[in-house]
């Protein structure tokens, strides 16, 4: 499969409308569903949770969990219901996370990650359309600053059979700092993942972690097997397409051209009974850094949650931008 590039899976962002958007800005990008607890994969509402249009392929579904028998019920669920790949997080640092035992606290246990990777990849073997499990992880928790750490975890998982390491190039703090902190704070060390792949060629290594440029994604592509992007992606989603086009080929397209390429999915969604501001709220970065760019936030903002917003919001956020302006010139 191809990895050069991909969009981190966000909480309270990367929904199943914020990928199908995604997905028409960058073709080829890999995309990644919010973590989603096993649990709620196996007792919750599918429907709203593993929610997913056909035209999001290929689309990763993260799972959080530490019970291997768990993980393996639900993995097999994500692959029944047609998501390309099993994710498990083993980097998230927030407090309830850790709590219920999973995300990056499971560093520290790399013996219960093998056995959950193991238990998963056995389950979704035996299927008609098997999927890879892979891992999202972090260098380490807290004060561990030994590579050799790092590298025997990765080994550790790896010899239960996951091929694909996604690596936060930060620590996790366990205590101390917030979520938005764990993303900031811990310094950034790339030279780890970079190593990680010199020393382990056999495993694909996509690296993730405060990369908000073109120039600084495609650096990342001379050490690792690709780049992750996070909040740069949300934020300013017209990077993406950018990437695509760059690392993929074809020609840059306006953005406003991109955005009404959107129109017939937000009109099946509205005739569905979805408000309009659970689609626009994922573009409001579109014209970030751009002639109107303030505009046409204020516009989607304002008008979205209102009785009856329909398409033509969109086109009024359209008018007030740059492309608006240079297609009138």
């Amino acid at each position: 499969m191809d990895v050069r590039l991909s969009v981190a899976p966000m909480m309270d962002w990367t929904d199943s409308h914020c990928r199908v958007f995604h997905r028409l800005l960058a073709p080829h990008a890999r995309l990644y569903t919010e973590m989603v607890h096993a649990n709620a994969v196996i007792h919750g509402d599918r429907g709203r949770l593993l929610a997913m249009d056909p035209v999001e392929h290929p689309v990763a579904l993260q799972l959080g969990g530490s019970e291997p028998a768990l993980l393996a019920r639900a993995a097999v669920i994500g692959a029944q219901r047609g998501f390309d790949e099993i994710n498990l997080n083993v980097g998230c640092p927030s407090d309830r996370v850790q709590a219920g035992r999973f995300g990056a606290c499971l560093m520290r246990e790399p013996g219960l990650v093998a056995d959950s990777v193991a238990a998963m990849g056995e389950a979704v073997a035996a299927l008609p359309r098997p999927v890879p499990v892979t891992v999202k992880c972090r260098l380490g928790v807290d004060d561990d600053h030994e590579f050799d750490r790092f590298l025997a975890f990765i080994d550790t998982v790896a010899a239960a059979g996951c091929r694909m390491f996604v690596v936060h190039a930060r620590n996790a703090w366990l205590q101390g700092l917030s979520p938005k902190q764990n993303r900031e704070v811990p310094p950034l060390r790339y030279d780890w993942a970079y190593a990680l792949k010199r020393e382990r060629p056999g495993l694909a290594v996509v690296v993730n972690g405060g990369i908000a440029t073109l120039d600084e994604a495609t650096a990342h592509l001379a050490h690792v097997d690709g780049a992750m992007l996070g909040r740069a992606a949300y934020h300013d989603p017209y990077l993406l397409h950018c990437l695509d086009v760059e690392w993929f080929g074809g020609e840059r397209r306006s953005r406003a051209s991109l955005l009404r390429d959107l129109r017939p999915y937000v009109e099946r969604q509205l005739a569905e009974g979805v408000f309009l501001k659970h689609v626009t709220r994922h573009l409001l970065g579109l014209f970030h850094g751009q002639y109107g760019g303030r505009a046409f936030r204020q516009v989607l903002s304002e008008g979205a949650h209102r009785p009856g917003a329909d398409w033509s919001l969109v086109e009024a956020a359209l008018a007030v931008t740059g492309d608006a302006a240079r297609a009138a010139a």
